[in-house]
């Protein structure tokens, strides 16, 4: 299986502060990763909190500078390096790729319609001709997101969290991408909720042949969608793997302590966990 997104010694550098004698000390929240993303896979990125996941998906996208290393994305119709795109290829990248974003709440605009918030990635970049065509491209993705379509007119305050990320999905997916970031998706959900979104998610995958990269700190959710998951701690991949050889046989310490802190029904299982020493 061909590669979608290939990343190559990826690194994302923040300098802090500035120095009048030597080199300024600098924030590596991506450190030399490389990573494969295969056409029509779902992969998972896990890891803690601060430890480098959404910078590197928006790396990625674009969205957060690169250092250093490269990205290369390869749909078949277009080979970019996106670190190197121009204006035009960067415009054209952004239909191809694009962001779903954590928090249903705080992403869509409180002013605007659900209508207007799915159309606007249309108009924004001019991907249509006419009221018409926009209208009738945000009533087709809504319906494929399970929206229904009389609650276009309605406004974000209307719906529930898990209606509100079903718009969210619907934004991101009109302008026709291949690869999607899911940045925590289902984090803001409630328990009842994220398996609502999952399997709409894995749903889209299949209708729309979806390339995700799905960010979560949740291992338990990862088993439950991803086929590869690749394990990020302080910036650097520790460990990446097919889903079940991975959960079956972690190599690396810090992905058994992740595992380890998986809830569990079983009361032999419940004082299991372990704690990563990165020093040991």
């Amino acid at each position: 299986m061909s590669n979608l997104v290939t990343v190559t010694n990826l690194s994302t550098h923040y300098p802090l502060g500035q120095r009048f004698f030597g080199e300024a000390p600098v924030l590596k929240a991506v450190d030399q990763v490389s990573l494969d993303i295969p056409k029509g896979s779902f992969v998972g990125l896990v890891g803690e909190s601060g430890s480098g996941k959404t910078t590197l998906g928006r790396a990625i996208l674009r969205a957060a500078p690169i250092s250093s290393g490269t990205v290369r994305y390869n749909d078949g119709e277009v080979d970019y390096d996106v670190g190197a795109l121009d204006k035009a290829q960067l415009k054209d990248y952004r239909t191809r790729a694009q962001l779903i974003f954590q928090d249903p709440y705080a992403a869509l605009s409180p002013r605007m319609t659900v209508r207007d918030i799915i159309a606007e990635p249309l108009e924004v970049m001019k991907l249509t001709k006419s009221r018409e065509e926009t209208d009738e491209r945000v009533r087709e993705i809504a319906a494929k997101c399970r929206l229904n379509l009389e609650h276009l007119r309605r406004f974000p305050h209307a719906f529930s969290g898990g209606q509100r990320q079903r718009i969210s999905i619907a934004r991101a997916l009109v302008t026709g991408p291949k690869f999607v970031v899911a940045d925590e998706a289902v984090a803001a959900l409630d328990v009842s909720i994220q398996a609502d979104i999952l399997n709409l998610l894995k749903s889209l995958q299949n209708e729309l042949d979806l390339t995700f990269l799905f960010i979560s700190h949740d291992l338990s959710v990862v088993a439950h969608v991803c086929d590869h998951v690749a394990v990020m701690y302080h910036g650097v991949i520790m460990e990446q793997n097919e889903t079940r050889a991975l959960f079956a046989n972690p190599q690396h310490a810090y992905t058994r302590s992740l595992l380890s802190a998986i809830p569990s029904l079983d009361p032999d299982d419940r004082h299991r966990a372990v704690v990563y020493d990165p020093t040991a």
